[in-house]
C-alpha cells in the first residue's frame, strides 16, 4: 500500500509503526455552527480511510478531536445571549446526526478541549522548560526561531514565512510567527487556573495534546483539510516535536479544496451549503457517491448538476443489488458451466482490482469504477437461471466492496410476499394473455411503490 505523505510530497510505502495496527488522528470540528460540505468532504474521506484500513486487516486507532472552546464559539454565545458550553453541546450533537446521515461511523474517540485543559498545561510547560516557549503577561507563546525545522510541512523557510505571512502585529512576540499556546483570561470569557494565570488554550496546542494522551507520541497517520497544512499542521509538529524529541506523525494526508460551480464557496458569494442544506434537496448516500467519486487530493467542483449524475449512479448499486436479490430467492442449486466460473472469475478479479487501486493512494475514484464494472458484469450476464452460489457470491462482492466506501448501507429492501404473490400473478396472467389483469397488477404494485421491468433476463424490479 502506497501513501501520499504530504511532509514528503510523494507517494511512500505504507509501514505502520506496529504491524497490522494503525493510530490514526484527524482534526474534526470547530463547533459553533452545523458543518459545511465541504467540511464533510474531510471528514467522509478520513471515514473511508478507516473503512478501507479496517477492510485490509489493520486494527484502527482512530481520534477526531471537538474543538469546544473557540472565539467564534465565545462569539456565538454572545450572539445569542448564553454560554460557550450550550452551544458547543448543541453543535456537537448536530455533528453527530449529520455525520450519521452521511455515513460516518464515530471514531474510536471523540476528545473535547475543555476535558483534556490539564493535558495541555503539562505539554505548554515541558516547552517551557525545555525552551521552545516563554510565558509574557499571562500569556505563553511558542518560540519558532528554537524549532529548527520549522516549516518543513509547508515547505516555505523561516524567513520567507516572515516576509509572506499576515501576522497579527503583537509586542509581546520575540517574533512575530511565534504562536500563543495559552491565552490569558479575558471579561465574561471561560477560563481555567494555571501556572501563567487564568486562560484557555490556544488552537494548535490541543491536538498535539491529545494525539499525545491518546495515540501516543508518534502516530501513524494525522490528517485533515489542505487549509489545515499552515499554520495549524505546522505549529503542531514544531510543539509536539519540540516535546518528544521524536516525530510526531509518519505521514500526513490532506483532503483537496471543495469549489461551488468553480468558484470557491463563500457566505459573500451566496453559494456556501450546510449538509442540513443539501439534504433538503437529496439523500446524502448521494453525496457521498459524489465526493468519492474524485481522488481526495484532487479538487473537486460541486453543482446540483453532478450531484443527479451521483444520484443515477447510486440508484444503479441499488437496482443491481435488488436486482441479484430478486434472482437469488427464486434461483436453484446447481454446478456452474464453463461461462458462468469464467463470469464468478471475472468478478474475482474485479474484487482484486479494486484492492489494487484502492491501495495506490486510496483511490476512490477508481475503486468506485471497479464496482461499477461489477455492476455491468452483473446486469447483463445473471438472471434467476444462473446458479444461486454464482448469485451470492456476485452479490457478497459487489455489497463488500460498496460497504467499504459506505455505500448500500441501507436496509435491505426485500419484497414483500404479498408483492411476491401479485408478479407471480402477474406472469401467469401473461402466460394466459390476459393482459388487461396484468396492467392491472402493474398499476398495484406501483402504487405500493413497486416499479417492474420486463427484461430478455426475466422480471426485475425495483422500489421507488
Amino acid at each position: 500500500m502506497k501513501l501520499y505523505n504530504t511532509l514528503t510530497k510523494k507517494k511512500e510505502e505504507f509501514v505502520p509503526i506496529k504491524k497490522g495496527e494503525i493510530k490514526m488522528y484527524a482534526c474534526g470540528p470547530t463547533v459553533y455552527d452545523y458543518f459545511h460540505i465541504g467540511n464533510a468532504r474531510t471528514f467522509l474521506t478520513f471515514d473511508a480511510m478507516r473503512r478501507y484500513f479496517e477492510y485490509r486487516g489493520y486494527k484502527v486507532d482512530f481520534v477526531q478531536n471537538f474543538t469546544d472552546i473557540d472565539d467564534k464559539i465565545i462569539n456565538k454565545a454572545k450572539e445569542e445571549n448564553t454560554t460557550s458550553e450550550k452551544i458547543s453541546k448543541k453543535y456537537i450533537e448536530a455533528y453527530f446526526q449529520d455525520a450519521e446521515s452521511l455515513g460516518i461511523k464515530k471514531a474510536d474517540i471523540h476528545p473535547k478541549v475543555t476535558e483534556n485543559v490539564d493535558e495541555i498545561i503539562n505539554f505548554i510547560e515541558k516547552l517551557i522548560d525545555k525552551g521552545y516557549a516563554y510565558a509574557i503577561n499571562g500569556d505563553v507563546y511558542f518560540n519558532v526561531d528554537k524549532f529548527e525545522s520549522y516549516g518543513k510541512l509547508s515547505k516555505q523557510s523561516l524567513q520567507d514565512l516572515q516576509s509572506g505571512a499576515r501576522i497579527e502585529i503583537n509586542e509581546n512576540k520575540k517574533n512575530p510567527l511565534d504562536f500563543v499556546l495559552w491565552k490569558s483570561a479575558k471579561i465574561n470569557e471561560p477560563s481555567w487556573d494555571s501556572p501563567w494565570g487564568k486562560g484557555r488554550p490556544g488552537w494548535h496546542i490541543e491536538c498535539s495534546a491529545m494525539a499525545k494522551k491518546y495515540l501516543g507520541e508518534t502516530i501513524d497517520i494525522h490528517g485533515g483539510g489542505g487549509d489545515l497544512i499552515f499554520p495549524h499542521h505546522e505549529n503542531e509538529i514544531a510543539q509536539s516535536e519540540a516535546c518528544s524529541g521524536t516525530t510526531f506523525a509518519n505521514y500526513w494526508m490532506h483532503v483537496g479544496y471543495l469549489n461551488i460551480e468553480n468558484k470557491k464557496m463563500s457566505k459573500s458569494l451566496n453559494n456556501f451549503f450546510t449538509l442540513r442544506e443539501i439534504r433538503q434537496e437529496f439523500d446524502l448516500e448521494v453525496l457521498r457517491l459524489f465526493m468519492l467519486s474524485s481522488h481526495y487530493r484532487n479538487p473537486i467542483n460541486f453543482s446540483r448538476q453532478l450531484l443527479e449524475s451521483s444520484k443515477s449512479a447510486l440508484e444503479r448499486l441499488y437496482n443491481a443489488k435488488e436486482s441479484l436479490e430478486h434472482h437469488i430467492t427464486i434461483s436453484k442449486d446447481k454446478e456452474l458451466t464453463d461461462d458462468e466460473m469464467e463470469i464468478y472469475n471475472k468478478v474475482l478479479n474485479l474484487q482484486d482490482k479494486f484492492v489494487q487501486v484502492m491501495d495506490d493512494d486510496f483511490n476512490t475514484a477508481d475503486g468506485l469504477a471497479v464496482i461499477f464494472d461489477i455492476v455491468k458484469e452483473t446486469n447483463t450476464k445473471l438472471n434467476s437461471e444462473k446458479p444461486k452460489k454464482l448469485l451470492e457470491d456476485c452479490l457478497k462482492v459487489l455489497c463488500e466492496l460498496s460497504g467499504v466506501l459506505g455505500l448500500l448501507q441501507k436496509e435491505n429492501q426485500n419484497i414483500t410476499d404479498e408483492i411476491e404473490s401479485l408478479i407471480s400473478e402477474r406472469q401467469n396472467a401473461r402466460k394466459d394473455k390476459n393482459f388487461a389483469l396484468a396492467d392491472e397488477i402493474r398499476d398495484k404494485l406501483k402504487s405500493m411503490g413497486v416499479i417492474l421491468e420486463d427484461t430478455p433476463q426475466g422480471v426485475k424490479w425495483k422500489k421507488l
